[in-house]
């Protein structure tokens, strides 16, 4: 059955589709100003943007991801899962609330709000299409891998198609297209994966620990310990360190903080996301074992030239047979199509937004001329999207999204947190602490041992560690904090009670 076509798949896949460019259509007609494109009008509720927000993060990482990871070392995939999650408080009390009310439709617009515009955002720009990239990648190998599994099509043609599809979903109806494609694969996957967990777990008389109990009988002790995966101390402080900050740093995450009319509903969503999120991430855990136990490990990886990616829909196809297999993989499918929107609409607000209207157009842009500079970023972002699918065929996706994390972290959030709450952070110090964080993360990351040896086939990695937020991060914040110091500047000093009362108060108080 794997690799043959599947009538259920191709019909759930195509229902989906139908729905949901039936939902562009409507969008499309609503979409007429970069507002709308951008953030949706400001018009989506606390609960549509947290099933949202918990849509675009729930992305091909965590179902195809995690579950993977965990069927192939056990205890220790649950790392991805734990950083991931606990990224959320950060959000909740330092991000959210100040993002919303300095900010229009990128996080560079929070910080820029009181620093040179031009090169914060040149700078800003780098980062966030950076982290996109990275991101798309892990996105398009996934639905590159379940296409080829489900329809018996080649890799390339899924990649083709999966480009195909997104860009219409964000071209003609952006944000209020988007926003309600992640609604809806939320609420998909959230049942799909329950369903799946409760499957599982029937099988061992609804009980978890005879579940890890069999995983222990067949795989042995280690099944149940840390040190599987990322044996190395050094490494998983790292891996934590990027996984927790980065997922306050992803420009497509940042993005859905201006989709609501204020700061309580912006705070109220992200307490609705975490919920769906931690509760999604402990039905993984289960899915891991369970494909784990009643796939088996061989099975899994030979699908998948080693990377596990395709444990959950084996898992489905064990349980429930071909219908189910179809089922929980147009889902997944869905997941990866909604999460590469949300990513190649926050690429074009920063090519759009920043790029054009601040730095070419210096802030005197017409709301169509960057609407349709926009909707050129987008295709082309879709076109970059389909090559790196290509180029990265076989890796799994949850380590590809770790690296988008570490870079994210690295770049993004020590500007973005500096910028809200030090009085002498200066334009120089945002624009070096960017550029650092990009570019010593790629560099780290290219002579890691997972590009390094397994990608380029080199002997030994001249970096050791496989993720290098634990050097990357603490860099960016001295950088930024050293040229600060070393070229004040005061212009900046002087904006910062403006912005600091903006941020508790909104832009209503007076003098906005």
């Amino acid at each position: 059955m794997i690799g043959e076509t599947n009538a259920t798949a191709i019909a759930s896949f195509i229902g989906f589709v139908l729905i949901t460019l039936g939902i562009t259509y409507w969008a499309a007609r609503r979409t007429r100003t970069s507002a709308e494109f951008f953030a949706a009008g400001g018009q989506v509720s606390a609960l549509q943007n947290g099933l949202a927000l918990a849509g675009d993060y729930m992305s091909a990482a965590s179902f195809l991801g995690i579950a993977g990871l965990v069927s192939k070392s056990g205890f220790d995939g649950l790392i991805y899962s734990v950083g991931w999650l606990v990224g959320w408080p950060v959000i909740t009390f330092l991000i959210a609330e100040p993002l919303r009310n300095l900010g229009k439709y990128t996080f560079a617009d929070v910080v820029a709000y009181r620093l040179r515009q031009r090169p914060v955002r040149v700078a800003a720009a780098i980062s966030t299409l950076a982290v996109v990239t990275f991101y798309l990648i892990a996105q398009m190998v996934g639905a590159g891998s379940l296409i080829h599994l489900m329809f018996g099509l080649q890799y390339r043609v899924a990649i083709v198609i999966v480009g195909g599809v997104m860009l219409l979903y964000v071209l003609f109806g952006g944000m209020i297209a988007t926003t309600w494609v992640q609604i809806i694969k939320a609420g998909l996957l959230l049942i799909g994966a329950t369903i799946l967990a409760l499957l599982v777990l029937a099988k061992f008389g609804m009980n978890p620990l005879a579940l890890f109990g069999e995983a222990r009988d067949k795989y042995g002790e280690g099944v149940l310990a840390p040190g599987k995966l990322v044996a190395n101390p050094l490494d998983t402080i790292s891996l934590g360190i990027a996984l927790m900050f980065g997922t306050a740093g992803l420009p497509h995450i940042l993005m859905r903080f201006y989709t609501v009319p204020d700061a309580s509903t912006a705070r109220r969503s992200v307490a609705y996301a975490t919920s769906f999120i931690g509760f999604f991430y402990l039905v993984t855990f289960v899915l891991g074992f369970g494909a784990a136990v009643l796939v088996g490990r061989e099975a899994i990886l030979a699908v998948d030239k080693g990377a596990g990616n395709m444990a959950a829909p084996l898992l489905a196809n064990a349980l429930g047979g071909t219908a189910f297999l179809g089922v929980i993989s147009a889902i997944a499918f869905a997941t990866i199509l909604a999460v590469v929107a949300g990513l190649t609409l926050s690429g074009s607000a920063a090519l759009a937004h920043d790029v054009w209207g601040h730095v070419v157009r210096d802030g005197k842009i017409e709301e169509a001329e960057q609407l349709r500079v926009a909707k050129i970023a987008t295709v082309g972002l879709a076109l970059l999207a389909i090559a790196l699918g290509v180029a990265f065929e076989g890796e799994n996706v949850a380590y590809m999204v770790g690296l988008a994390f570490a870079i994210a972290a690295s770049a993004n959030f020590p500007a973005l947190l500096l910028s809200m709450t030090w009085r002498r952070f200066t334009t120089r110090g945002a624009v070096a602490s960017m550029l650092t964080g990009t570019a010593s993360a790629l560099l780290l990351i290219v002579l890691s041992p997972t590009v390094w040896v397994q990608l380029l086939h080199n002997k030994e990695a001249i970096f050791p560690l496989s993720n290098p937020g634990v050097i990357t991060v603490p860099l960016s914040f001295v950088v930024a904090i050293v040229v600060s110091l070393a070229w004040p500047e005061p212009l900046a000093q002087k904006g910062f009670d403006d912005a600091r009362e903006r941020m508790h108060f909104g832009p209503q108080t007076k003098g906005h």
